[in-house]
């Protein structure tokens, strides 16, 4: 069964009640002209054992000790964000969990070609992915695909750097009409 990933971007109050993640709003709790029938239909439950990533990106999230032990017992990785929005905590079960010191072992013990190859499918999917954003905004994509079958491990030719160029340049054309106060000194960039 393929686990959830639950995005927590807003105030929630975050609880467990018969193995359910209860998700309560405190706008709504807090809100004494909302009646007590209209609180209760808010309240969302998400079974436990269905979770598997719970990210946690709001700084007025409260969360149960109760659930984070029980989410931990069912192996759901808990992501938490600082103020930037970028990750800055991880937890992960530490009793009975070998799957997840296998895998950093593995990863440490990774030889220099299987890193160079797992580089190069990280950036052939990247830049397909660019393609893919390209093409819904109907703008010519056969270089980026051009330069996703061209990559070679490692990345000698950065095609990375050619896509990530081609697609800024492109998502955003109205930034590209704007001329730069420095590009009269030094030429043009394009």
């Amino acid at each position: 069964m393929i686990k959830r990933t639950l995005y927590f971007g807003n105030p929630a109050y975050l609880s467990m009640h018969n193995r359910q993640l209860v998700i309560k709003l405190p706008e709504v709790e807090k809100n004494d002209a909302l009646s007590e029938d209209f609180k209760k239909e808010t309240i969302a439950t998400v079974p436990i054992e269905d979770i598997g990533v719970l990210v946690l990106d709001e700084p007025q999230v409260t969360i149960t000790h109760a659930l984070l032990s029980t989410l931990l017992d069912n192996n759901v990785a808990v992501l938490t964000c600082d103020k930037t929005h970028l990750p800055n905590g991880y937890l992960m079960p530490l009793s009975g969990n070998t799957v997840q010191t296998e895998k950093f072992k593995a990863q440490i013990e990774a030889t220099l070609p299987l890193k160079k190859n797992m580089w190069q499918q990280t950036i052939q999917a990247k830049i397909i992915n660019q393609s893919v954003v390209l093409q819904r905004k109907n703008i010519d994509i056969k270089n980026m695909m051009y330069w996703a079958d061209s990559v070679k491990s490692g990345d000698p030719e950065n095609y990375e750097a050619r896509a990530a160029a081609y697609y800024w340049k492109n998502i955003f054309n109205a930034f590209s009409e704007v001329t730069m106060p420095w590009e009269n000194d030094i030429g043009d960039f394009k």
